[in-house]
């Protein structure tokens, strides 16, 4: 979405409407970054001098999804690492402890296309309460909007185990990632390394739990929250990387995940 086109979009919001920004900017995305930062630390304890070792060498590829309220705070984020010279993060993790598995053979085994993946690096939500659940809705409602905008077919994660069960009670249910189990990783207690293919996690959403299907893909019910169209979820031609001489999983090096 161009600078102009995404201002003017912003600009005629409903007074009280919270907004779904994709590829955020400037200040809207710094407060993405501070939602990131402030999440993980209540909840892992991760600093912000953690944050910047671990996803520095994914910078350039980082992606970040904001649900924004009308002052421009942002009160739940997703950052995405898309495909580049450094790797998926997830990926690049789950070669180092506590995991030390074969990450080109984990991918190959789950069937992964690495040029069409996606990392969902990091979720975060503000709130605690009811309404918690309803900004993870619209995360996943963006997420789902940037996947099939982008031809993603396949994302990874690193999940703690609460989010997981979180994801699977609306039918959202992840694949451990072969050669994996679940394991402290990063201030989490007990996390574990997923993968989906998007088409056929949201397909078996659509069966097993209609109703969220309709929340989480097409947004109905999502009340009090203002989506873009389309267009607005695709990615800038600046970001794609052309990976058929590059490895997907890069050597390791010292340090943590993610």
């Amino acid at each position: 979405m161009s600078a102009t086109v995404a201002e003017r979009w912003l600009s005629e919001q409903p007074d009280g409407t919270h907004r779904l920004v994709f590829d955020p900017r400037g200040e809207l995305l710094e407060a993405a970054r501070a939602c990131e930062a402030d999440v993980f630390m209540a909840r892992y304890g991760n600093t912000r001098e953690q944050l910047a070792e671990e996803y520095g060498p994914y910078e350039d590829h980082s992606v970040f999804l904001a649900l924004a309220t009308p002052a421009g705070e942002v009160e739940a984020a997703v950052r995405f690492i898309v495909p580049g010279p450094a790797g998926l993060k997830s990926l690049v993790d789950v070669q180092r402890e506590p995991w030390h598995a074969d990450a080109s053979a984990s991918a190959g085994v789950a069937g992964l296309d690495l040029e069409r993946t996606w990392d969902i690096a990091t979720l975060s939500a503000r709130s605690q309460r009811a309404d918690g659940v309803s900004h993870v809705a619209a995360l996943y409602h963006g997420i789902a909007q940037a996947t099939r905008a982008n031809d993603v077919t396949g994302t990874v994660a690193i999940l703690d185990i609460r989010v997981r069960r979180l994801l699977d009670s609306v039918g959202l249910h992840y694949r451990t990632l072969p050669g994996t189990r679940v394991r402290p990783y990063l201030g989490s207690a007990a996390s574990v390394p997923v993968y989906a293919e998007m088409a056929v996690m949201l397909d078996n959403q659509r069966r097993i739990d209609p109703d969220s299907y309709r929340l989480f893909v097409h947004g109905s019910g999502l009340d009090g929250v203002s989506v873009p169209g389309p267009e607005a979820f695709l990615l800038p031609a600046r970001r794609v990387v052309d990976l058929r001489e590059r490895v997907a999983v890069v050597p390791l090096r010292r340090g943590g995940g993610s």
